[in-house]
């Protein structure tokens, strides 16, 4: 049973990212409060639920959360800051969105940088543990996979709608084949040096 939040007292966000690991398309990040009597038996890690749990939870989340920001950082931004720093930043500004700043600031993994002076704690395994980073999670990995799918209308060839930008075999060997788009990140490695080879 995942627990509501870190600190009783206090209003409190969860943030969370999705997309970190693409070589396409930008990185999600949300924040959410919610509600001291939310509680929902299948929130959970949005890595654990199918494509249709998440988009009704999505709904849930968004109908009972006292707040909730998404934010895109697109693909030039990734590659001038890096792609940790562009997490941070979309968090960041997912939280800069929320109608009411919280007190306190909850984050999934092990990386943040300070918010103004609002205290933090970073939870490795957070969407496993507590409702709002994994609420947080639920909105981050909806939102970007949405994303993705209206891209996939302008590059069916590969395959965005299905791999969501992830480094997949099929998108790598379509990268191979075709080249990079607009919206692939030029700071990552697009393709591995085996493939680059005539073996």
């Amino acid at each position: 049973m995942l627990k509501l939040k870190i600190n009783k007292n206090l209003i409190e966000c969860g943030t969370d990212e999705a997309g970190r690991g693409c070589l396409a398309g930008p990185v999600t990040a949300a924040a959410v409060i919610l509600p001291d009597d939310f509680s929902h038996p299948f929130l959970n890690d949005s890595k654990q639920l199918s494509e249709k749990k998440r988009i009704e939870l999505k709904q849930i989340i968004e109908k009972e959360a006292i707040c909730y920001a998404y934010t895109h950082v697109m693909m030039n931004e990734i590659d001038e800051i890096n792609i940790l720093n562009a997490s941070i930043l979309a968090m960041h500004r997912s939280i800069e969105k929320l109608m009411h700043q919280p007190q306190f600031i909850a984050i999934d993994g092990n990386r943040f940088k300070p918010y103004g002076k609002t205290p933090f704690e970073c939870v490795i395994k957070g969407d496993g543990k507590y409702l709002h980073i994994a609420a947080a999670s639920i909105l981050a990995k909806t939102e970007r996979d949405a994303f993705m799918a209206r891209i996939h209308k302008e590059h069916p060839e590969y395959n965005w709608k299905k791999n969501k930008g992830y480094p997949t075999k099929e998108h790598r060997e379509a990268i191979k084949k075709l080249g990079a788009t607009a919206y692939h990140r030029k700071s990552f490695k697009l393709l591995p040096d085996q493939l680059r080879l005539n073996i």
